[in-house]
C-alpha cells in the first residue's frame, strides 16, 4: 500500500527531518545501530570516517565526542539534514551530493576515507549498488565500511519515509560485492529484543506517521523507549536471526577497484 503523497513525499528528506528530527534523536534503534557500528569500525587516532548518507548528524556527533581527533566528512542528499548536522557537529565537514549520480569527489576527498560507514541509507534508494560503488572514490585503498540496512518486515512508517526494501544478510553481501568491494562479514543482529522493537513498529502502523515529533513529549512513548534500550544490551551477538541486517566490508587494496 502506498502512502497518500506517493514517491515524491516518501523522498522528501527537508520534511522527513522537520517532522521526525526529535524523535530519531531518541529512537533506541538508533542509538543501538550505532554501538554496532562503533564497534566494528575499529577506528585509531588518526581516522578519516566518510558518512554516507549522514542524515541528522548524530553519529558525527557521537563519533567526535568519542574522538575528538578524527576527521569526518559527511555526505547528505537533504540541506535541511546538512543544516542540523553542522550546528550538532561544527568541526564536521558536510556536502550535499546524490550519490545515484557519478560525480567524483571534491578534489581534496578523492581516496580520502580510512573508514566508512553507510547506515540506514540503502533501503531509501531504488539502486542501492550505484550508491555504494558511487561512494568508493572517496575511500583509500584498504578502507574499513560499516554498512546497516533493516531487515524483517515492513512497516506503514518505513514506507512514509520512502522504504523500497528490507535486506537480508545475504542480499547485503552480494550488494557490497557487486559494487567492488570485499565483504568480510554480514549478519543479523538484535535477537530477540531488537526484533520485537520492530514488530511493535509494524502493529503501530500508520499512527506512528502521523505523531511524528509529538511521540518525542509523550511520558508513555520515552517510558518503553527506555525499557528498549535497556533490553537491548541483552540481545545476543550477531547472527542469522536479528532484524538489523549489518557487514563490513574493505575497498580492494589494488587501485584497480575504484
Amino acid at each position: 500500500m502506498e502512502v497518500p503523497g506517493g514517491a515524491a513525499q516518501r523522498d522528501d528528506w527537508d520534511q522527513h527531518w522537520d517532522n521526525y528530527a526529535a524523535a530519531a534523536e531518541q529512537n533506541p534503534a538508533q542509538r543501538y545501530r550505532r554501538k554496532l557500528v562503533f564497534d566494528l569500525l575499529e577506528l585509531d587516532g588518526g581516522s578519516r570516517i566518510l558518512d554516507i548518507g549522514s542524515g541528522q548528524g548524530d553519529f558525527a556527533a557521537e563519533l567526535l565526542q568519542r574522538h575528538p581527533g578524527a576527521e569526518l566528512l559527511g555526505i547528505e542528499v537533504s540541506p535541511a539534514g546538512i543544516e542540523i548536522s553542522q550546528r550538532k557537529a561544527p568541526s564536521a565537514s558536510f556536502i550535499v551530493r546524490d550519490l545515484m549520480d557519478p560525480e567524483p569527489p571534491p578534489g581534496d576527498y578523492r581516496d580520502w576515507a580510512t573508514h566508512a560507514v553507510c547506515s540506514e541509507v540503502l533501503e531509501h534508494v531504488d539502486d542501492p549498488t550505484r550508491v555504494i560503488a558511487n561512494s568508493l572514490p572517496y575511500m583509500q585503498p584498504g578502507c574499513r565500511l560499516v554498512v546497516t540496512v533493516p531487515a524483517g518486515p515492513m512497516s506503514a512508517f518505513d514506507r512514509h519515509i520512502g522504504h523500497r526494501r528490507h535486506f537480508s544478510p545475504t542480499d547485503l553481501r552480494n550488494l557490497l560485492r557487486e559494487a567492488g568491494f570485499e565483504v568480510e562479514m554480514s549478519g543479523g543482529a538484535g535477537f530477540p529484543f531488537f526484533n520485537l522493537y520492530r514488530l511493535a513498529v509494524v502493529l503501530g502502523g500508520r499512527r506512528l506517521v502521523s505523531v511524528g515529533d509529538e511521540v518525542s513529549e509523550s511520558p508513555s512513548a520515552n517510558a518503553a523507549m527506555a525499557t528498549f534500550r535497556a533490553l537491548f544490551k541483552l540481545n545476543l551477538p550477531i547472527m542469522r536471526g536479528g532484524w538489523q541486517t549489518v557487514a563490513v566490508a574493505r575497498r580492494p587494496a589494488a587501485a584497480g577497484g575504484g
